[in-house]
């Protein structure tokens, strides 16, 4: 990272971190929660409850849509990923609760989706960040993700099942373009060379495997197969289990979970938040595939977060990750 960059970095986070008041980090560090009423066999209530991104307080457009605000240069933005994080803890809020406004905020969140679906210079379907975003490296706009992919795939898919309008089945439709299609060709699949696929969170090269990018990525493609009964989806799918089983362990430091496969000498321990997200898409990925190494992996994680000791050094290790390579 250029030293200009390094500047604006550390001004933003500082300014997020130190006065969060109504900063992204509001929206992004809730608690973690399973939705026990979600099935693995049918579309229907989303994975994890989403409940404190449901009632984010804003900042709003004037249509109503989520903005965050990320200090600094960069200043108040639309996230796709978070617009359908927003938009699923509605949806899950709407099914428990009946509640119209939750309804109206969950469609809202769609066609907000539908409507932002465009072609990217591949000529591939995706939903675009329209800002400059420091990754190390920086992301120059507009950058796409997986985890976008994902995210809005399972939000389109549950507005079809809600609404029966063919529109929203169409775009999901379009968006699963990106999983089938390799980096160099506009999509976010990479096959390393062991032959394992990855959906990747940032397109860089080398690619870094963020964890809970990949994973969110992958409950999109399983809706994407629930609602379509697509062999590529459940293909793809499986594939993408096989690579999580086979590197779960290199997540692992034997104190905490890891954010990344960074690639560099000293690697990118995950935050307290992340941890904990780790352990919550774990156990879900236990239900949608009855892998008992996933319910495994969350017990082990669960007893490094009950240790004052490790949480200590994982925050010791993130921050010299954070002076060295950011």
């Amino acid at each position: 990272m250029s030293l200009g960059s390094r500047v604006d970095y550390y001004q933003r986070i500082f300014s997020a971190y130190l006065f969060p008041g109504r900063s992204h980090l509001s929206f992004w560090h809730d608690t973690p929660q399973l939705d026990p009423c979600a099935s693995s066999h049918e579309l229907g209530p989303y994975y994890m409850l989403f409940c404190e991104k449901a009632n984010y307080t804003g900042p709003f457009d004037s249509s109503g849509i989520p903005l965050l605000d990320y200090r600094g240069k960069i200043g108040e933005q639309y996230n796709p990923i978070a617009i359908a994080h927003w938009g699923l803890g509605n949806y899950n809020l709407f099914l428990n609760t009946g509640a119209p406004r939750r309804r109206e905020n969950f469609l809202r969140a769609s066609h907000w989706m539908l409507e932002h679906l465009e072609q990217n210079a591949w000529g591939v379907p995706v939903w675009h960040h329209n800002f400059d975003w420091e990754y190390r490296t920086r992301l120059k706009a507009p950058w796409y993700s997986a985890l976008a992919q994902g995210q809005g795939i399972s939000l389109l898919l549950r507005a079809h099942r809600e609404k029966a309008s063919s529109k929203f089945l169409d775009a999901a439709c379009g968006a699963f373009r990106a999983f089938t299609a390799p980096i160099e060709e506009g999509g976010v699949a990479f096959s390393d060379d062991d032959g394992c696929v990855w959906f990747e969170e940032y397109i860089v090269r080398p690619p870094t495997h963020i964890l809970n990018g990949f994973i969110w990525a992958l409950w999109g493609i399983y809706d994407y197969w629930l609602a379509t009964s697509d062999a590529s989806a459940r293909n793809l799918f499986a594939h993408g289990v096989r690579t999580l089983l086979k590197n779960l362990p290199r997540y692992d430091l034997g104190f905490w979970s890891l954010y990344e496969q960074s690639g560099t000498r000293l690697k990118m321990v995950a935050s307290p938040f992340y941890h904990r997200l780790h352990i919550v898409q774990l156990r879900v990925m236990h239900r949608l595939t009855g892998e008992p190494q996933f319910e495994q992996h969350a017990d082990k994680w669960e007893n490094y977060a009950c240790s004052h000791l490790r949480r200590a050094k994982a925050l010791f290790y993130k921050s010299a990750f954070k002076f060295c390579y950011y």
